[in-house]
Formats: structure tokens, C-alpha cells, sequence
């Protein structure tokens, strides 16, 4: 099915705040998957939906985190298409229940092209691909590393696995985070090497569009603070800004 609107989210982290901060979260995000839903708008997710998040498929334990989105999810994935989902830094520790879901999955990147216009999709945190030129931190590699997650398993219960993912996330979202210029400066690297139109990723919660001279980047900054997002229709690239009340986009102005 060819869409003529396409939604990227990034950076929701839902779970990191107080129970009322959280629901406002969930309910502005749902009023969002509802919507594109009803206008047939396709939705990429681009990494760390969750603040923490990890599955134990020997014990049969999935978070309970996000089930209402994780529902609304479902019906979209379901009655309209696949949403792709890029994991990042903080959900990356999934196995098959994003699938089961419906979501389409991505752990690393993808390259996309609509309208003749070619994509770059990352959540920001590197990729593990060396024709992109973006590796990522030794430290990322290890988190994600098959032999590392089965230690970690065995050792906590999924309890305290969680427990400790969520005090370890609190820290790092915190410290990684804000500073936009090295991902600008990958940025501007990797469009010197590769044929791109539009590189779009998140993870530094900065919400711009920066210009080069062979194409944008656009960061999506968060929703959870945000509500920002990029829309990609017949009128080209826009970062805007979701607005839950009245069920629209609009432009942010913000890095202006």
C-alpha cells in the first residue's frame, strides 16, 4: 500500500515519569496512532518508545509497560500496516513480543525511499554497519551483545533485571543526552559519503533541521517532552509539533 503521509516518532520513553506524567504521555500518544489510523498515515517509530524494556522468553515475562499503547499499536499494525520500529539504546532487549504486536522491527537502521526522495532511518545511538560510517560506542555494542543479555538474564530475575534497567536508564538519560553536536557533525559526515536526501534519527533529545549542502537532518527530539515529530507528505519535510486537543500538526518553530 503507497501512503501519501508519513509520521517519525522517536524518544517517547514511557515509564521514566511520575504516574500522572506517564498517563498524559500514553493518552497524547494514542490520540496520535488513532489519528493516523483514521487519515492512513504510516508510522515509524525511531527508537527508545520505552525508557526500559526487556523481555525474558525463557521465563515468559514481558513489561507491563505501555500496554494501552502497545494495544493501539496493535489495531493500527493490524487494520492499517506494520509500523516500523527502530529499538534504540533504551528498548533494544526484545524477543518477538514487538512482533507479535505486529510491529515491523529494526534493531540497527534502514534505508527507505518515498517519492524518490532516499532515506536515512537510526535512532541515533550508532549503527552496526560500516558502509554507513556511523559505529557505534563500544559500550552500546556490549549492551546489545547476545552473550552479555544471556548473563545478564541468568543472573537477575526479571524483577530485579528490570529494576536495575530502569535505575540505569534514569541515569543515562540524564547524562547522554542534549548536546547536538556530534550528532549534527555525523550528520554532515555521512551525507558527504552517501547519496541521502533526509537523515532522521533522535536519541539527543534536540528537537531542529539542519541544512547541508547535499540534504537535512532533522532530529525529532521527544515526544514525552516535545510532542515533536517529522511529517513527510506532498508538501515535503516538516518538523512539527502533535497537538492531542485539537488533533493536528503543527510547525515547530523552536530551533528557529
Amino acid at each position: 500500500m503507497d501512503f501519501s503521509q508519513h509520521v517519525f516518532i522517536s524518544d517517547v520513553h514511557l515509564g521514566a515519569f511520575s504516574l500522572e506524567t506517564n498517563k498524559q504521555i500514553e493518552q497524547d500518544l494514542i490520540a496520535l496512532i488513532q489519528f493516523c489510523k483514521q487519515e492512513q498515515i504510516k508510522i515509524y517509530i525511531l527508537g527508545d518508545l520505552f525508557d526500559y524494556w526487556m523481555e525474558y522468553p525463557e521465563k515468559g515475562f514481558v513489561p507491563e509497560l505501555g500496554k494501552h499503547v502497545l494495544d493501539t499499536f496493535e489495531d493500527y499494525n493490524k487494520s492499517v500496516t506494520p509500523a516500523l520500529y527502530i529499538t534504540g539504546n533504551h528498548d533494544n532487549w526484545t524477543f518477538g513480543h514487538f512482533e507479535e504486536r505486529g510491529f515491523e522491527i529494526e534493531p540497527n537502521f534502514r534505508l527507505l525511499e518515498l517519492n524518490d526522495k532516499r532515506f536515512l532511518l537510526m535512532h541515533g545511538d550508532g549503527v552496526a554497519a560500516n558502509k554507513i560510517d556511523f559505529p557505534r560506542a563500544a559500550f552500546h555494542r556490549l549492551l546489545r551483545n547476545p552473550a552479555f543479555v544471556s548473563t545478564y538474564q541468568k543472573i537477575l530475575s526479571p524483577e530485579a533485571g528490570l529494576a536495575t534497567m530502569k535505575m540505569f536508564s534514569s541515569i543515562t538519560r540524564r547524562r547522554n543526552n542534549h548536546n547536538p553536536e556530534p550528532l549534527n557533525r555525523q550528520a554532515k559526515r555521512i551525507f558527504g559519503r552517501h547519496n541521502l536526501d533526509f537523515i532522521i534519527s533522535g536519541h539527543d533529545h534536540v528537537p531542529r533541521v539542519e541544512t547541508f549542502s547535499r540534504g537535512d537532518y532533522i532530529n525529532l527530539g521527544t515526544f514525552f517532552n516535545h510532542r515533536t515529530m517529522a511529517l513527510y507528505n506532498k508538501e515535503g519535510m516538516q518538523l512539527v509539533k502533535w497537538k492531542a486537543a485539537s488533533k493536528n500538526f503543527l510547525p515547530y518553530e523552536g530551533n528557529k
